[in-house]
């Protein structure tokens, strides 16, 4: 039994040292040389949380680093949406943390009260998980709090919002993809101030509608979203942004996708920060350059006139608390 023990013992001291080993970003560490990946585990409220975290070898323990916070959509995982989005490679390019964070029984609680899925039906503290999350990172990783950012697909983006409604004083900028304000957030949603906002949709998405209304997969109706514009509007009006917009359509880089990508961005809006649409036209419930995770028919064209990790770190790090 004792050699079982100390087998045991020597096993958890052997991962515990490959772990801190490969995040050398962290505050013990006396530089840092090496990227790192791996599996995370927090409890909140009882429940045993996790996550996946990707450090940039450009992290080092002197320059603080800006944190984005990558949501997976509805039955996804923070490994699916690292493999998906691509954010771990622009973060080597572009030297910020990335954490992937799972949902309870892979759904989040959005807002949307659905009684389908466990986070939602037990009204799951997401917000305060994420909370959590972003305070337990700062305390082992070089995290600059004023430059902490969210984005999601989906499920994802619709729980971005909610964060950006109820964590604004933390969070400088999300970007949310395919997904809309959820109808039951637009009635809760009190931003305590300003926050950037990047949203990404597609007009022929089959789950989510351009135009709002009932979110469908199949037969099954998951509760009912504002349209893409009214969602614009909101955050138009929120951040107290001038009238009139920017508007430019990107160039189409690959004309085979049968997408087109039209930009509208409103600057000058209160504290500096700006609200922008990618309205994908033709465009389906996918990431940008993302894979075809499923059949067309199904889910939609996918865009390749432009990079969406790309797109979404370019417009994060313009903003800062």
């Amino acid at each position: 039994m004792k050699k079982w023990r100390w087998l045991a013992t020597a096993k958890y001291i052997l991962i515990m040292a490959a772990i801190l080993g490969l995040f050398s970003c962290s505050r013990t560490a006396a530089n840092s040389s090496t990227a790192g990946n791996a599996a995370g585990v927090m409890p909140h409220n009882g429940i045993q949380r996790t996550y996946r975290l990707h450090v940039p070898s450009s992290c080092t323990r002197e320059a603080p680093v800006p944190l984005v916070l990558a949501l997976h959509g509805g039955g996804g995982s923070g490994q699916k949406m690292e493999e998906l989005s691509g954010l771990s490679d622009q973060s080597d390019n572009d030297g910020f943390i990335v954490v992937y964070p799972d949902a309870v029984e892979n759904h989040w609680n959005d807002g949307r009260g659905l009684q389908n899925y466990r986070s939602q039906r037990e009204n799951i503290d997401d917000v305060g998980f994420i909370a959590s999350l972003i305070d337990a990172l700062a305390k082992i990783y070089p995290v600059d709090r004023k430059r902490v950012y969210v984005t999601g697909v989906s499920n994802g983006a619709m729980m971005s919002y909610r964060l950006a409604c109820e964590l604004t004083d933390t969070i400088s900028a999300i970007a949310p993809v395919v997904g809309a304000l959820a109808a039951n957030t637009v009635k809760t949603c009190s931003p305590s101030g300003a926050v950037a906002v990047l949203i990404i949709g597609g007009t022929a998405d089959p789950l989510v509608p351009w135009e709002g209304g009932n979110i469908k997969f199949f037969r099954r109706k998951l509760g009912n979203v504002v349209s893409f514009a009214d969602t614009l509007d909101f955050w138009v009006s929120h951040n107290r942004c001038p009238q009139t917009p920017e508007v430019s359509w990107l160039p189409d880089t690959d004309p085979h996708d049968g997408t087109r990508v039209k930009k509208t961005i409103y600057r000058q809006c209160t504290q500096g920060v700006e609200v922008a649409l990618y309205e994908i036209r033709g465009g389906g419930h996918t990431w940008p350059s993302g894979s075809q995770y499923l059949p067309e028919y199904l889910i939609g064209k996918t865009s390749r006139d432009f990079k969406g990790s790309e797109v979404i770190w370019k417009f994060f790090k313009k903003f800062s608390k």
